[in-house]
């Protein structure tokens, strides 16, 4: 969903600014912002979803024998995150339209996007999304901004104090492996609370302290509001793949696959085996792999 943000909304929202016309006009203005608040839906449920699986790793009474989760598994739950990400931003698709005005410095008329709903709508959609655009900012703040963080926050401080209890009869490789699949989650909440908090700031000073706003500031905050966003959207797939080794390393495996220079000789060969074994030793950011200890060597010769 990062990568859809930056390679859809990122050039509508540049060329916006650049020709002050609205590409792809009034379905721009819609599924711009459908995109971005669905955006933060999958990165708040995909957080308390990490959260979850770090404190069942925790509490399971079977940790050290956990099996590798199925893969029907792992497609409901990204499933369950991404339906219910995008069924809550569906008001987005109703909420905005497309308006034109003239520019007092300039004179040329530009196009901008309204937060308006339509008046076509039928009488109970339209009370609905007039509800929701009344509760947005605190829907904002609460939801997609409060929940991600102290979930977080509160699953490692009840991890951390299961683990302590624990962490004698646990060996030095288990306390690494806990260790940097905790750092990654903290890191990932960390840059997602930090590209949050201007927005949410923004949006409760404009509607409770400064209410003669001008709308060229508004529109100058939104604009750094949605850079903080592509920024986001940029750091957490490089952050997902230096910070998790398996994936960084699957990564890399493909991209070298996909070029040109990369033949079937024995160089290749030998890096991608010895790559391979240190992916499957490795832990996974998500489930705890059990170490499987290697079959007993067979004896060469006869049966006599």
């Amino acid at each position: 969903w990062d990568f859809l943000i930056l390679f859809f909304c990122l050039p509508v929202v540049i060329f916006n600014e650049i020709t002050k016309k609205r590409l792809l006009g009034d379905t721009s203005c819609r599924i711009v912002p459908f995109m971005e608040v669905s955006s933060l839906g999958v990165t708040t449920f995909s957080l308390c979803a990490l959260g979850i699986d770090r404190f069942h790793a925790a509490t399971s009474p079977q940790a050290s024998t956990r099996p590798i989760e199925q893969c029907q598994s792992i497609i409901a739950k990204l499933a369950v995150i991404w339906v219910g990400s995008m069924t809550l931003s569906v008001p987005e698709l109703l909420l905005w339209q497309l308006a034109r005005d003239t520019s007092p410095v300039s004179g040329v008329d530009a196009e901008f996007c309204t937060m308006k709903p339509s008046a076509k709508l039928p009488e109970s959609i339209y009370s609905l999304v007039l509800t929701y655009q009344n509760a947005r900012m605190w829907w904002y703040f609460g939801c997609y901004f409060c929940l991600p963080v102290l979930f977080t926050v509160s699953c490692q401080l009840v991890t951390r104090r299961v683990r302590g209890a624990d962490r004698k009869s646990q060996s030095r490789g288990a306390k690494h492996g806990e260790g940097h699949l905790n750092c990654t989650i903290i890191a990932l909440t960390a840059i997602y609370g930090l590209c949050a908090t201007p927005e949410n700031v923004c949006n409760i000073v404009v509607a409770y302290m400064s209410p003669d706003v001008s709308k060229q500031t508004l529109e100058l905050l939104n604009l750094i509001n949605q850079f903080f966003l592509f920024f986001k959207c940029s750091v957490t797939p490089v952050l997902l793949l230096c910070l998790c080794r398996p994936l960084g390393q699957a990564f890399m495996d493909c991209c070298c696959c996909c070029c040109e220079g990369c033949g079937p000789d024995a160089t290749s060969s030998e890096s991608s085996a010895d790559s391979k074994l240190k992916t499957e030793m490795s832990s996974s950011i998500f489930f705890d792999k059990p170490r499987e200890t290697p079959p007993p060597l067979l004896a060469l010769g006869t049966p006599c």
